[in-house]
């Protein structure tokens, strides 16, 4: 889809063939091309397919505002879940003045207007800017959002309350985790955040603690147990903790306790606990293994064990039957006397290619069961669990 085509969308006669577009996505796909080409030319037919389809689609991310937005497959794969893009919004003053310098599709910029925010947005891409453009007006924050296609260099971070950016993570051979082939690249979106009162920046989980600034504080958020952004916040936002793990829906958030060293280790116990991702991330282990009265397995493996079962909110508990060293044969033999036709298996510190074991396993029976593989020092062993 070009820009002449989305334009066209948005006119009474497009917005027609996006409704009835809408009818026909999940039918044969030549029947409604066919279909819709009785009456709209090929250019829109193909717009509103390719619209209704992303609508679908994005109901996961944003419930029923998806039924009015715009998207691009691009820009749909890389925005926010809107309960994610709500907490972070919720930390910003209302009536703050933002400027958001790749604002994509806008996910983000509609967060921050109903959040009470007033926001100018630019994206480098005219397509992708008239999308968030579009957005904001079918959700009706045309009021509080301005949006036009910029370089992020045009903006002065200055002029506005919060700086917000999420630069884009995709080059022309896909996804990348270096930050310094982010667009914009890290060092120019840290220059931009030096320039604002304060600044929100959306990265990667995975960002290494190297590129995160000294006086920042940097939050992990995980949503029903999948960490999905790190959070930079400078500036004005940047709170005293420094790490900050929250987990979504509930909100719950974890903070460094001072007062804490490094988490003991020791054998297995009765229990093994998996900390949420994102309080991994954040290096809370040592927090979440005192929260549950437990030690690691291994000082260097976020796997926790504990004799008593405690509960947190911060952690899934599995109780432990057998523990074995590592072998394919023992553990097929082991799960086949137990009778388990149905493994979930999780591992940590260890080069087991889960896939390939699933197969190789050739599990049959009626029971179920958690395998958890990881290593001690450097002897790699399999425990057989189930959920507690």
């Amino acid at each position: 889809m070009d820009l002449d085509a989305f334009q066209e969308l948005l006119t009474p006669h497009g917005q027609e063939a996006l409704r009835a577009a809408a009818e026909l996505v999940g039918d044969d796909p030549v029947a409604a091309v066919t279909r819709l080409r009785r009456t709209y030319d090929a250019n829109l037919t193909s717009a509103a397919l390719t619209q209704a389809t992303l609508r679908r689609r994005a109901a996961e991310k944003f419930g029923t505002d998806a039924e009015l937005m715009y998207f691009t497959p691009n820009g749909l794969e890389q925005s926010t879940r809107r309960e994610v893009a709500d907490h972070r919004a919720r930390r910003i003053a209302a009536g703050s003045r933002v400027a958001d310098v790749c604002c994509g599709i806008g996910g983000d910029v509609l967060a921050l207007a109903r959040a009470g925010c007033v926001v100018e947005a630019v994206d480098a891409d005219p397509l992708t800017a008239a999308v968030a453009r579009a957005n904001a007006d079918a959700l009706g924050f045309g009021d509080r959002v301005s949006v036009r296609a910029a370089d992020a260099a045009t903006v002065d971070p200055s002029a506005f309350d919060v700086l917000f950016a999420d630069p884009a993570r995709r080059t022309a051979r896909g996804r990348t985790f270096d930050p310094a082939a982010y667009s914009p690249p890290w060092p120019e979106v840290l220059e931009m955040a030096a320039k604002a009162p304060a600044a929100c920046l959306k990265v990667a989980p995975g960002i290494a603690y190297e590129f995160i600034p000294h006086d920042a504080e940097a939050e992990w958020v995980s949503y029903r147990g999948d960490v999905k952004e790190a959070v930079i916040w400078c500036g004005g936002l940047a709170g005293e903790a420094g790490r900050r793990a929250t987990m979504l829906p509930s909100g719950a958030t974890m903070t460094p306790d001072p007062a804490l060293g490094q988490a003991e280790h020791g054998p297995v116990g009765r229990y093994v606990y998996e900390p949420d991702g994102a309080a991994i991330r954040a290096h809370l282990v040592a927090e979440v293994a005192a929260a549950v009265g437990g030690r690691l397995l291994d000082p260097h493996i976020a796997y926790i064990t504990g004799d008593t079962a405690a509960r947190t909110p911060w952690a899934s508990r599995y109780e432990v039957h057998e523990m074995l060293p590592f072998s394919l044969k023992r553990l097929r033999a082991a799960l086949r006397e137990r009778g388990v036709g149905n493994a979930t298996i999780k591992k940590r510190g260890s080069a087991v290619d889960v896939e390939r074991l699933r197969k190789d396993l050739r599990l049959s029976g009626d029971g179920s069961a958690v395998v958890i593989l990881t290593r001690i020092g450097e002897r790699p062993f399999a425990m057989i669990c189930t959920p507690s």
